[in-house]
């Protein structure tokens, strides 16, 4: 049983007025982005050289929200960023569309690029493969069949050395790979001796960059199901049953499950959005987080030669998430009683698109939430643990990564990305070591590489000002106060501005954030609070002094505090894509604001770092990071004593 929200797109009034959304934090409807592009369109902002880098929802202020009451209306606007191919510049466009009017135009500043547009990749690889010039390279080492050719764009970057012809240009830096059939994995063949530069604007080659010719690795490396004729035969059906239907409610983006308060959103830049998460503790409604997302994402690859050491992609700042986001279906993405969340977004030429089943929503049984049992009463009780998951999957270019939120009964959440597809690749010479990378079948190297995500939270921990500490268990050296030298303690430390709030995960001393409100006190009379709690984590293996750390320079610490701004939205600056100096936290922070007693952002920056191994191709195998957001004296006592013991008759004996 699936249960959609469906999209429904009324056509405009004759005012050009569409219906209100359900909250003023819903995203834009798909009447609503066919509203901009209308407005666009009459104010001449549209025309056969612009495109549409995204359109989205400009949230209404934070305050406003809080105090909204029912029947208020909150103003509606939305930001188009343009792309204006024949002047070479790039605009900001405000629309007000309860004015149905342009409320403002800012032109970004020269050399500021917008994301790439999805509609790009596709004309990039379109331009590369009808170039004469492309094809007498291929032709140069013995590939004639064009069609197998899997031309594969990537973002260009800034790294300081860039030729003088590519100045203020939008350029891609194009990878090329070779099938033996029409549907093979093209990343079993990488023709990485030429690296095609192509300018976006007139979408065009820019030059062809050629580097020493190894030939193509042999084997073919397919995955999908016709190549793997033996399927293991003794997997016995798991089914997922929920009788009565689940525990959760949706209305419209509202959610309701266990006590659980939250609102589902999306854009087109990081994809899935969670607002205004809130507990409801003995019949009152405490709010924990006001806006949750992964803000941002880099992938920096470990190999220096020439042509590969530009392969830093940031996923969310250069491409957007939530336009590669998949439509998962029933039965493989999700399983049990599930309900999908459906947004649409408009591609570069303003058509709105739906993106129908992007969000899944469903439960999770998660093995023992408590249990305990006394030898000497005979009593024993345990509890399963229930979980709300909440989720979407984007595929950029040869990687997936699954988004998951959890909720628990037990108040908290928790932050996870599984990480699967298929691995970039290079070619080795008969022979070769690779000493960049791991060789995972013959002739061909997977480099070492980090994926590195910023979430961003925007805490209402038992309301707005709230106070973070650092917290590290220490030993406490052997001496008069530690005669047996067992002793440790819980060590707390204030950050009280943003510069001693920058800082590191460590294990060795079990560190975690406590963020407090200061004005709430539980009934110990400690202030009320949530932990941070690091999961898998690495420092970035790049140097300090690395291109990449300009525009990357959220990646230097695991932690960071700011003063809440809805204009600081993106731990890399608002464009990151050719970026020529670097923006974001290394920029906000230098004012060194106070961050105590304050509505706050955390950023949390966290790493997985990834050696590949044979096992990981050709698909790899999901790897799990993410962290948890855990009540810490937030409540009386554990709020999971009243969750139900399971029916008997669902029991396992």
């Amino acid at each position: 049983m699936a249960h959609a929200t469906g999209i429904s797109q009324p056509p405009l009034s004759q005012n050009g007025a569409t219906p209100a959304p359900g909250h003023p934090l819903d995203p834009l409807t798909g009447a609503e982005l066919g509203q901009v592009v209308q407005i666009l369109g009459e104010g001449g902002r549209l025309g056969e050289g612009v495109r549409i880098a995204s359109i989205n929802l400009i949230e209404p202020e934070k305050h406003a929200v809080e105090a909204l009451q029912p029947g208020d209306q909150l103003e509606r606007k939305a930001l188009a960023v343009l792309v204006d191919r024949a002047d070479q510049a790039a605009d900001e466009v405000v629309v007000d569309l309860r004015r149905h009017a342009v409320a403002s135009t800012t032109r970004l500043r020269s050399g500021i690029q917008p994301s790439i547009m999805l509609d790009e990749f596709s004309e990039c690889e379109q331009a590369v493969r009808r170039s004469p010039v492309f094809q007498a390279a291929l032709a140069r080492r013995g590939v004639t069949e064009i069609d197998l050719v899997m031309v594969e764009p990537w973002s260009a970057g800034m790294y300081g050395n860039e030729l003088p012809e590519d100045s203020g240009l939008r350029r891609m830096r194009a990878l090329c790979f070779v099938r033996s059939e029409s549907k093979d994995n093209g990343y079993a063949r990488p023709l990485d001796s030429l690296v095609v530069v192509v300018d976006l604007y007139k979408m065009e080659i820019i030059r062809i960059e050629e580097y020493p010719i190894n030939p193509l690795p042999p084997e073919s490396s397919n995955w999908a199901r016709e190549y793997i004729p033996n399927m293991r035969t003794d997997l016995k059906p798991l089914e997922i049953i929920q009788a009565e239907g689940p525990s959760f409610t949706v209305e419209g983006n509202h959610v309701s499950w266990q006590k659980w308060k939250f609102r589902v959103g999306f854009t087109a830049r990081e994809g899935l959005v969670l607002h205004t998460i809130s507990y409801t503790d003995d019949g009152l409604e405490r709010p924990v987080l006001y806006r949750a997302s992964i803000c941002e994402m880099v992938v920096p690859y470990g190999d220096p030669r020439e042509q590969y050491y530009r392969k830093n992609a940031f996923d969310i700042g250069e491409y957007g998430l939530g336009t590669l986001a998949n439509s998962l279906t029933l039965g493989c993405d999700c399983l049990g009683v599930i309900h999908y969340f459906d947004f649409p977004l408009v591609d570069s030429h303003g058509r709105v698109t739906p993106l129908n089943n992007v969000v899944c929503l469903h439960e999770e049984d998660y093995g023992i939430l408590w249990k305990h049992t006394d030898w000497r009463t005979g009593q024993s009780e345990v509890r399963r643990s229930r979980r709300l998951s909440i989720s979407f999957i984007a595929t950029v270019g040869n990687y997936e990564y699954g988004f998951y939120w959890y909720f628990y009964q037990d108040g908290s959440i928790q932050c996870e990305i599984k990480l699967t597809g298929i691995m970039n690749t290079t070619s080795l010479a008969a022979g070769e070591v690779p000493k960049y990378g791991v060789e995972v079948a013959p002739q061909l190297s997977a480099p070492l590489h980090q994926h590195i995500f910023a979430a961003r939270l925007v805490t209402t921990v038992d309301g707005n000002n709230n106070s973070v500490y650092e917290v590290d268990t220490v030993g406490i050296p052997t001496g008069p106060e530690n005669p047996h030298g067992n002793a440790f303690v819980a060590q707390e430390t204030l950050l009280a501005t943003e510069k001693e709030a920058q800082r590191k995960a460590n294990s060795s001393s079990a560190r975690f954030w406590r963020v407090i409100n200061p004005s709430k006190k539980n009934r110990l009379g400690r202030p009320v609070g949530y932990r941070l709690v690091p999961g898998e984590n690495s420092a970035p293996m790049v140097q300090p002094d690395a291109a990449v750390m300009r525009r990357a320079g959220f990646i230097a610490n695991h932690f960071w505090v700011t003063p809440y701004s809805p204009q600081e939205r993106y731990a890399a600056g608002e464009y990151p894509n050719q970026h020529p100096t670097g923006d974001g936290l290394p920029l906000w922070t230098k004012a060194n604001r106070n961050v105590e007693n304050a509505e706050l952002t955390l950023w949390y920056v966290f790493a997985h770092n990834h050696v590949p191994r044979m096992e990981d191709w050709p698909v790899m195998p999901a790897a799990m990071i993410g962290f948890q957001f855990r009540p810490d004296g937030f409540f009386e006592r554990s709020p999971a004593m009243d969750v139900p013991p399971p029916p008997a008759k669902s029991c396992c004996h």
